[in-house]
């Protein structure tokens, strides 16, 4: 997956203390009863056929002050998505916003005349982000020591992490949508493979290119062209990429689609690293006289070449901007004191992390750092507590730019285009989270008067369908808010 650039907006290191102070800045008492639900939000949650008693919110000024708007505000709620939050303000405080990740390359035999007389080992240690480009960069590197050919297998460690089994697919049945990808101490392009169509229509066909190079992949070059508007071009693909050694697309692709991708889980995951490696080593000219297996690194190897992760400060952006499951989940293991590190190892560091920065909230139910079970537990309160204490943090500012912008990129690129919403363009910093049973939305407005506002709001109800829209009504609502004027000293 070819690695995103990122569009921010940076107001200075001002920002953090603006934020802080914007509190205390004069302003009138909104004319308004905290328990009482915005119509707005109500006609909203109306149209979606969602009870009241599934909202839970919580608006305050930045820093300090009485609440805009409390509704239910210390239930224990299941955040989804936004329980990325938690796990990334952990991974700031605990490893800091320098972190990096390292996959190492090792061997127990000799270099001589373009052959490694030996084994290559390549060991994982967690990094969330090692795709294409950075494994291109590598091979390069391995390259220049004069390692053309290996004589010896390639041999993959990811034992760094001791996971629990895990069936593809056993969250939601679908095992090909890449937000089910599993973590892995050896994850490489998100075990994930794209698709790219690129249309020739003089040709009447388009073409298929394929990222990364899976060695033992076959799928087609081509697939033919048919007219008509774009629609849902992946149900016109009749696409089937169930066997992992052949892709098959048996319908056409609409000519008004122009480019597209589409990434795909790999449908056998234990595969995955092997075929891509070993894919992207044959791309890059190397040859490998061996064979691709799982094992473990001797004792004796040597180091060839230790490869650094982007910084944790980078990685988070990724995790909150683009709501990317399996890096947040990374991250997670990665605060684990075990070596291999666990879930459970993970979940009591992040317990202990909790109880020194938020003595008076209510432990959060953080599972795998992810947001993507059913059984996390989150009051919109003790995140509004956490968004708080962020801002008086080291990391305020690469926190804050972690974020997504509405109307500027990440999940709420589309936001502040629709209507109602137009106060919230470039105005508003936030994560978001969608399960079947759950809408939430968390982060920094900026009001109409320049002051900055902390929202949380969650709705839990099966289906929470429509819930996104009830939930930026109430983001819209805040930023017409002024802040309650602070109280004298």
């Amino acid at each position: 997956m070819r690695s995103k650039t990122f569009t921010t907006h940076r107001y200075g290191a001002a920002w953090t203390l603006a934020l802080v102070m914007a509190w205390a800045t004069p302003g009138a008492r909104a004319a308004h009863d905290t328990d009482t639900i915005p119509q707005s939000v109500q006609a909203a949650m109306a149209r979606a056929n969602l009870p009241l008693q599934s909202l839970s919110v919580l608006v305050q000024p930045a820093g300090s002050g009485p609440a805009i708007l409390s509704v239910a505000p210390k239930r224990a709620m299941n955040p989804a998505s936004i329980a990325k939050l938690v796990t990334t303000s952990a991974g700031l405080d605990l490893l800091g916003p320098t972190y990096v990740w390292h996959t190492d390359f090792l061997t127990d035999g000799v270099i001589r005349n373009g052959h490694l007389r030996g084994n290559l080992y390549v060991r994982g240690g967690g990094d969330p982000k090692l795709v294409l480009e950075r494994i291109e960069a590598i091979y390069a590197q391995l390259q220049a020591q004069g390692i053309r050919a290996i004589d010896g297998d390639m041999v993959l460690d990811n034992s760094a992490f001791a996971l629990p089994k895990h069936e593809a697919g056993g969250f939601d049945g679908e095992a090909l949508r890449p937000y089910n990808v599993q973590p892995d101490a050896l994850l490489v392009n998100f075990k994930a493979v794209i698709l790219r169509f690129v249309p020739q229509p003089h040709a009447g066909y388009a073409t298929v290119e394929v990222e990364p190079a899976m060695a033992g992949l076959r799928v087609p070059k081509r697939v033919r062209l048919q007219g008509g508007r774009c629609g849902d071009w992946h149900q016109a693909l009749r696409a089937d990429f169930s066997n992992p050694r052949h892709y098959r697309l048996r319908g056409a692709y609409p000519r008004a689609c122009g480019e597209q991708e589409w990434p795909v889980a790999y449908a056998d995951p234990q595969a995955h690293a092997k075929r891509a490696l070993l894919g992207l080593w044959q791309a890059s000219g190397g040859q490998l006289r061996g064979t691709v297996r799982w094992g473990h690194v001797p004792a004796h190897a040597t180091s060839l070449l230790r490869a650094p992760s982007l910084p944790l400060g980078e990685v988070i952006q990724d995790i909150n901007k683009f709501s990317n499951n399996v890096m947040a989940q990374q991250l997670f293991l990665t605060l684990s004191p075990q070596q291999p590190a666990t879930f459970d190892g993970a979940q009591q560091t992040l317990a202990a992390w909790w109880r020194r920065t938020l003595p008076e909230q209510p432990l959060p139910k953080v599972i795998n750092g992810s947001g993507l079970t059913r059984q996390g537990q989150l009051s919109a309160a003790a995140l509004a507590a956490l968004l708080q204490h962020n801002l008086r943090a080291p990391y305020a500012e690469t926190f804050r730019q972690s974020l997504a912008i509405a109307g500027i990129d990440g999940t709420v690129k589309r936001v502040g285009h629709q209507r109602g919403e137009a106060a919230l363009l470039g105005q508003a910093w936030l994560k978001t989270g969608t399960l079947r049973d759950v809408a939430s939305v968390a982060g920094y407005v900026r009001n109409t008067q320049g002051q900055w506002l902390v929202v949380v709001g969650i709705i839990n109800h099966e289906p929470a369908r429509g819930g996104r829209a009830a939930l930026m009504q109430l983001l819209a609502w805040a930023a017409q808010q002024p802040t309650p004027q602070a109280r004298p000293h």
